[in-house]
């Protein structure tokens, strides 16, 4: 397994090592400052966000992924689609005695890391779902996706690619979601609190 991770460097591998739990993992991504993709769109490999340090949702996860699977977890991302007024949010899982935890890369208060406490893909999904709403309350999540192990992308090389891995993003939104919400649920759902709404908008990293 660790010869997948040859082409990182001594001080990446030295670092990647150190990330021995989900713990230090989590930390060290919410490290990272976030990429708010100043100049153009991206999608870096994990090996390029080692290198510059920025990241956002969708890299950190790959990320996470990344260094999951040195410590010998797969390397797994769930997508939670939103309506489209939102954006969507991927994360990485990992699983410790049979229940699901997820390492998440976020700039706000919310949408954050995931204990394994999970029995299911669902459970840990809907555990987002009443952090999930606008700047006007209204709560957006409508989906998530079966879990994908980024090992089928190895023969593309997306874990220290130089060029963007556009076909990661890309194979997730393509994939089959399963809904959470029922057409009358999403008619009678309640907005969130205004409390809810302004710790919403902290932020970590200012851009």
């Amino acid at each position: 397994m660790k010869d997948y991770f040859k082409d990182f460097n001594e001080e990446e591998l030295s670092l990647i090592k150190s990330l021995d739990t989900p713990h230090k993992i989590q930390s060290f991504i919410n490290s990272i400052p976030i990429n708010f993709e100043e100049s153009r769109e991206t999608c870096h490999s994990p090996k390029t966000v080692l290198r510059i340090r920025k990241a956002h949702c969708m890299e950190g996860a790959m990320l996470a992924a990344c260094i999951l699977r040195y410590q010998g977890y797969q390397p797994i991302l769930m997508d939670i689609e939103a309506t489209k007024d939102d954006f969507d949010h991927v994360v990485a899982l990992f699983k410790i005695d049979g229940f699901y935890g997820a390492i998440s890369k976020t700039n706000h208060s919310v949408l954050r890391y995931r204990e394994p406490i999970y029995k299911s893909v669902r459970e840990l999904a809907l555990s987002f779902f009443h952090e999930y709403f606008t700047d006007s309350g209204i709560k957006t999540m409508r989906t998530y996706s079966n879990p994908v192990n980024l090992k089928q992308f190895d023969n593309k090389n997306w874990m220290t690619s130089d060029k963007d891995v556009w076909f990661i993003p890309n194979h997730l939104t393509e994939i089959n979601h399963k809904p959470i919400l029922t057409k009358k649920q999403i008619t009678s759902l309640r907005k969130a609190d205004e409390i809810e709404i302004q710790s919403g908008k902290l932020t970590e990293y200012e851009k």
